[in-house]
């Protein structure tokens, strides 16, 4: 059982003597999340061992120049291969124990995939440190012992985090500490002695460097990971836990896009631009999701509007993992992707596809122009759901029309039940999803509620009329920059312009957090136009140039 859902409040720093730093939690606390990172320590350690035997056999094998002792050191080759590819597949299978890491509140939902801290080994600032201090600085280097302790208490303490905004807290005030003894005791020009050596999440490979470098990316990463598992422990039933994991998944994918920008030569597999940029993809993708799980919090209404609405939400929550996969299943990730990841993101993908469609034809079945319908706004609703009609097909012709509604309708729920069947078929294929009950639970649910609608109003000849519908598509805004928005405006005739900034944020936006650091899309702004009548326009507050 993991500790209590709501995060702790920040507590005051604690004075210990001259130390002033939060600690982690207790490594010893036998959590099930400090299970799983002691599993990942030990398997790392594991995984640095066959690393080095098979390294030790390949440099044997190139210098040996007896015929026997080649074929008996490719045999051990091939043992540590093997033994290499079980350890690295053993840590796949605690990449994805998703359960550890949702929240304690029973759900009927699908896991979402949180990131996995990295693990480091232990490092002793104080010899290098206090020479330096004496050589460059000429100062008593005893003077500055109690404050090398508080940087070695503060780095250990970031090996174990609370899973909570503290936790965030103690790893930002790390990195904080990290550039100021940058500029101060690590010259560019000379190597301190200090090896720093970090394990890839995904892999357990070690990396070691001399430098700060690898020190501050790896912190980047686990508040990145640390943000992830947040919003994977939100309570999904409320409001106000959907709205909090939509705020985590938002600022561990900015906090990952600004490692992958800032930090462009990592060594480290797991924090390269091309790996990054599909961990950005996972963060956001699961981000909608969770808007998508928002909507639907209180009820799908059996109303047409509605029903246009969700299907739209569930067709963009089906595309963004679709483009996910997509992105797992190139190369040079696909290698080390972890193939459970990449096929969750298969299963979601064609899910919410398979909702998508539900939807559309439910709305398209259901319900059907009454005297006083607002036919203009139905056919634009409708309309919008396509990139095209299907052929020989309009909108409000096919409103009009109960035969084409039920038509359409029905080859709609054809391609939902399809999508579904597919979903559930990748779902099997996996070792590791087929082990998450929920999963299978939440897949069969939505499969057998197609059927039912669909077997409710199949008749025998339909499929000699099915008609080839096409993909219910997301209707997204253009992003215009202020210059854009001032160009337009003067095409107009409006040549006196000011701009103002009437406020920073539009708490309507569902996908927007004011806080979050390193977002691309951090807050709204409200931008009147005057003279002229009263224009509004919403842009990206990293936009504006005012």
């Amino acid at each position: 059982m993991t500790d209590a859902l709501l995060p702790a409040a920040p507590q005051p720093l604690e004075k210990e003597g001259d130390g002033y730093f939060r600690k982690g939690c207790n490594p010893l606390a036998q959590t099930g999340r400090s299970k799983l990172q002691n599993q990942r320590a030990a398997l790392n350690q594991q995984i640095l061992k066959a690393v080095r035997m098979r390294t030790g056999a390949e440099n044997l094998l190139k210098a040996a120049t007896n015929q026997k002792v080649r074929e008996q050191v490719r045999l051990e080759l091939s043992f540590l291969n093997s033994d290499l590819q079980m350890l690295k597949e053993e840590l796949e299978g605690l990449n994805i124990s998703v359960g550890v890491y949702q929240s304690t509140e029973e759900a009927f939902t699908i896991p979402l995939i949180p990131l996995g801290l990295k693990e480091t080994k232990d490092v002793d600032f104080s010899v290098v440190l206090k020479d330096f201090i004496l050589e460059h600085y000429s100062e008593d280097s005893y003077l500055y012992e109690d404050e090398i302790a508080d940087l070695v208490d503060l780095r250990q303490a970031c090996r174990t985090p609370s899973r909570d905004e503290a936790g965030v807290e103690l790893l930002m005030s790390y990195f904080i500490q990290l550039g100021f003894v940058e500029s101060r005791f690590f010259p560019p020009t000379r190597q301190m002695g200090i090896l720093f050596t970090w394990y890839d999440s995904l892999t357990g490979v070690p990396v070691s460097q001399q430098n700060l470098l690898l020190e501050k990316a790896s912190i980047l990463f686990n508040i990145g990971a640390l943000y992830t598992q947040i919003g994977t422990r939100c309570n999904r039933q409320t409001e106000a836990g959907l709205q909090s994991a939509v705020d985590a998944f938002q600022r561990a994918a900015g906090v990952l896009n600004y490692l992958k920008e800032t930090f462009t030569h990592t060594p480290s597999y797991d924090m390269s631009p091309a790996m990054l940029s599909v961990l950005v993809k996972m963060m956001l993708a699961q981000a909608q999701e969770s808007t998508f799980e928002k909507i639907c919090l209180s009820g799908i209404q059996n109303e047409f509007f509605m029903l246009v609405k969700v299907a739209q939400e569930a067709a963009k929550v089906g595309e963004v993992y679709r483009q996910l996969h997509t992105a797992m299943n190139q190369e040079p990730v696909k290698e080390n992707i972890p193939y459970s990841w990449a096929s969750l993101a298969c299963v979601k993908a064609h899910h919410y596809e398979a909702l998508a469609h539900y939807f559309t034809a439910t709305l398209l079945i259901d319900h059907r122009l009454k005297p006083g319908t607002d036919e203009d706004h139905q056919e634009k609703c409708l309309s919008q759901l396509y990139d095209h009609m299907p052929e020989g097909m309009t909108p409000l012709a096919t409103l009009k029309s109960v035969h084409q509604r039920q038509q359409l309708g029905k080859s709609h729920l054809c391609r939902a039940v399809t999508h579904h069947e597919e979903s559930v078929r990748e779902a099997s294929l996996c070792k590791k999803l087929r082990n998450i009950e929920v999963l299978q639970e939440v897949l069969s649910a939505a499969h057998q509620r197609s059927r039912l609608k669909y077997t409710q109003l199949r008749e025998d000849y339909d499929l000699l009329n099915l008609i080839d519908v096409p993909d219910i598509i997301y209707v997204d805004c253009k992003w215009l920059t202020v210059s854009e928005v001032i160009k337009l405006l003067k095409s107009f005739g409006q040549n006196d312009i000011e701009m103002k900034v009437v406020s920073l944020l539009d708490a309507t936006s569902s996908m927007v957090s004011a806080d979050a650091p390193w977002q691309q899309i951090a807050t709204w702004s409200e931008v009147s136009v005057s003279p002229a009548p009263e224009v509004f326009i919403r842009t990206p507050a990293s936009c504006l140039h005012l």
